[in-house]
């Protein structure tokens, strides 16, 4: 019995042990184990992030933005431009394809699209907007002395019309502190450049772009306080002296419909002085001279237009913007909640006012003086048609607040589509 119990005893442990060998087999060791999951883990994580990290991703125009769209309009404005300033954000990894090419002012662009000014008043987040593809970035409305604008609520969605509705007041920190995060930025970019080149510090600041990126440009948009006369200039003045040194260009801001004293400015003779008093400042400047850009209003008449044409031929005016906002409201609109808070309108329904004001400013200058379009561009489509009735390059803002950070890349995309083959610069006028 007690071999016979044995033997049984032998049996199971050799089963057990059989059993516990062949588990043995099937499962890999820990280590090679761990060494997988590492390996997966690793690859997903990666792929996820250069997708998180794409402007073009799916991700932003779908999930990120619209959420962001459940906050009210200037809270989710504030938070991208916190994100863009503390490095949370994507970037357009792709470069420009060369039919994009354009030159402003003497200066080499890879790409036409713009940032309008008004998204990034305070100078905050430039590097992190060049980033996402754009070919110019324009900063400001900045002011002599910071003013903190209208009361709040002030920046209103037109859902229907997918644009908003903005009386802000030209709110920002002013010239002084907006002056020193561009100069810091300016020389720190430039010290790094000549540390990567071999080349002098003075030699690269005495040559280089003051956006610090070979093909791209910076702008600064000029305004002046609500304190301020209508008729007064000196703020302009002051601004260029002030800011000129650290932009590829300066634009005179004579049309923001929510300032009174700058509305003012449709006025021909206070706008003539104007023009005059800061190009001649602008050409007084000891070292570095920026080219000045005016920019002008939607709702001029035919006279008006004219008038401002001229002049700035007649004073060697270096660029025009066509346009900024409207005060007024088209029709399809007119009874939307959105619509009917006073203030600017921009996006879609003022996109027919700003062409027909790049197609009369490029026919009045004929063609002699750079026009940037802006207002109401949310496509490649539309970019073209700017660049067809006069448009050197255009500008967005809306629209990428609507669709999220690609926007830049996916007008880019479409206008090598529509091209066919063909230069941007070709296209320029092409419908005068």
């Amino acid at each position: 019995m007690f071999r016979i119990a044995a033997r049984s005893g032998a049996s199971h442990a050799r089963r057990g042990l059989g059993r516990r060998a062949f588990g043995s087999k099937a499962q890999p060791p820990s280590a090679v184990r761990n060494a997988v999951w590492a390996a997966g883990t690793l690859t997903l994580g990666g792929l996820g992030y250069l997708y998180a990290t794409d402007a073009s991703a799916g991700v932003h125009k779908y999930v990120t933005t619209p959420l962001m769209r459940l906050l009210d309009a200037e809270t989710a404005h504030d938070l991208a431009v916190f994100s863009l300033k503390h490095g949370l954000h994507p970037v357009d990894r792709r470069d420009d394809d060369g039919l994009l090419e354009l030159t402003l002012w003497g200066k080499r662009v890879s790409n036409p699209v713009g940032l309008a000014a008004g998204f990034d008043k305070n100078a905050e987040a430039v590097d992190a907007l060049f980033g996402l593809g754009f070919g110019s970035v324009e900063v400001g409305s900045v002011t002599p002395a910071a003013q903190a604008g209208n009361p709040k609520a002030r920046l209103f969605r037109v859902d229907e019309a997918g644009t908003t509705v903005n009386r802000m007041g030209l709110n920002n920190d002013g010239v002084g502190v907006c002056g020193d995060r561009l100069r810091s930025r300016f020389w720190r970019l430039v010290a790094a450049q000549s540390q990567r080149q071999g080349e002098t510090v003075a030699a690269l600041a005495a040559t280089g772009n003051r956006s610090a990126r070979g093909d791209r440009l910076l702008g600064v948009n000029l305004s002046k306080n609500k304190a301020a006369a209508a008729d007064a200039f000196d703020d302009y003045v002051g601004g260029i002296r002030a800011l000129g040194p650290y932009a590829d260009y300066v634009v005179i801001n004579v049309s923001c419909p929510n300032v009174k004293n700058i509305a003012a400015a449709s006025d021909v003779a206070v706008l003539e002085n104007t023009i005059r008093a800061v190009v001649q400042a602008r050409n007084a400047m000891a070292d570095y001279r920026p080219p000045v850009v005016l920019k002008i209003g939607p709702d001029n008449d035919a006279d008006q237009l004219r008038l401002i044409a001229q002049m700035a031929l007649d004073y060697r005016v270096d660029g025009i913007i066509t346009t900024n906002t409207t005060r007024s409201r088209p029709q399809s609109i007119a009874q939307c909640e959105g619509a009917r808070e006073e203030g600017g309108l921009s996006g879609p329904p003022l996109r027919d006012l700003a062409l027909a004001t790049t197609r009369d400013m490029y026919r009045l200058t004929r063609g002699r003086i750079p026009i940037i379009g802006c207002g109401g561009i949310s496509s490649a489509a539309d970019a073209l048609a700017f660049a067809r009735a006069g448009a050197s390059a255009v500008q967005i803002y809306s629209s990428m607040t609507r669709d999220g950070p690609g926007k830049a890349r996916e007008i880019k995309d479409g206008l090598v589509d529509l091209l066919e083959g063909r230069k941007w610069v070709d296209m320029i006028g092409a419908d005068a």
